[in-house]
């Protein structure tokens, strides 16, 4: 069944059917979603709604725009959720450059404490990068050694994608790919072994080709699939089946 790789479902889009929306993932063929948390307030959230539905999972972690909330009190209670029963990642940690909200300095020392916190804790990472990606390897490649995670949402070119395989990460791929201007994500797409990659949504946003522009959700993921499967000449069931293996193997659920 389709995995879900990072979901936003603590986001306000969805308070007026989340409940209903949920208990649907299992005839839409999802079975499994990641709940990413972005901000302390989102961790909470995320892992509210995995105590609340068998089937989704939380990370915590700080995005790099909401870093400037964190402090040594609230570090520490981020470290505390981490070993909460079913919180399986950090995330999503990284660099954010076109917004630009915090200093790339302390975006930088929030995103290595991060990681360190993924290596005390035994937990992968789930990584945004932003218009940052030279920042954001050069880290990872420093710091992130041995930690098994997911480039979320990755925007980069193949040989980047390429890299960060050798590191032993997963790409996650979700709507962007079925976009006509999605070119350097469908070149990804087809060069990165499949073995390597996961689905994700960032739901609510970026909803894939005939839904973009609308609100995402999970049960979207297979017009993905089915994209990525064509890019590789191969079937979309194919596509969705190792997709999953992938993720429970980074997960571990």
């Amino acid at each position: 069944m389709i995995f879900d790789t990072h979901a936003h479902y603590d986001d306000r889009q969805f308070d007026t059917d989340r409940t209903e929306l949920l208990n649907g993932m299992p005839d839409a063929g999802v079975g499994t979603i990641v709940n990413v948390g972005a901000s302390l307030n989102g961790c909470r959230r995320a892992m509210e709604l995995a105590g609340e539905f068998p089937f989704v999972y939380a990370a915590v972690g700080v995005h790099p725009d909401e870093v400037g909330f964190l402090n040594e009190e609230t570090f520490s209670q981020l470290e505390g959720w981490c070993y909460e029963e079913k919180v399986v990642a950090v995330g999503e940690i990284g660099l954010d450059y076109y917004w630009d909200t915090e200093s790339h300095d302390l975006q930088k020392e929030w995103f290595i404490r991060q990681l360190d916190l993924a290596r005390r804790t035994g937990l992968p990472v789930n990584i945004h990068s932003r218009d940052a990606a030279e920042d954001t390897f050069r880290i990872m490649k420093e710091h992130a050694e041995g930690i098994p995670g997911i480039v979320h949402c990755f925007s980069g070119s193949r040989e980047l994608a390429a890299e960060y395989v050798k590191l032993g990460f997963y790409i996650g791929i979700g709507g962007v790919v079925t976009f006509k201007n999605g070119k350097k994500l469908k070149q990804v797409a087809r060069e990165i072994p499949l073995s390597r990659i996961v689905l994700e949504t960032d739901c609510p946003y970026l909803a894939p080709e005939p839904y973009r522009g609308k609100r995402n959700q999970s049960g979207y993921i297979r017009y993905v699939a089915e994209e990525i499967a064509r890019l590789k000449g191969i079937s979309c069931e194919e596509v969705i089946e190792q997709t999953e293996l992938n993720a429970r193997e980074v997960y571990r659920v």
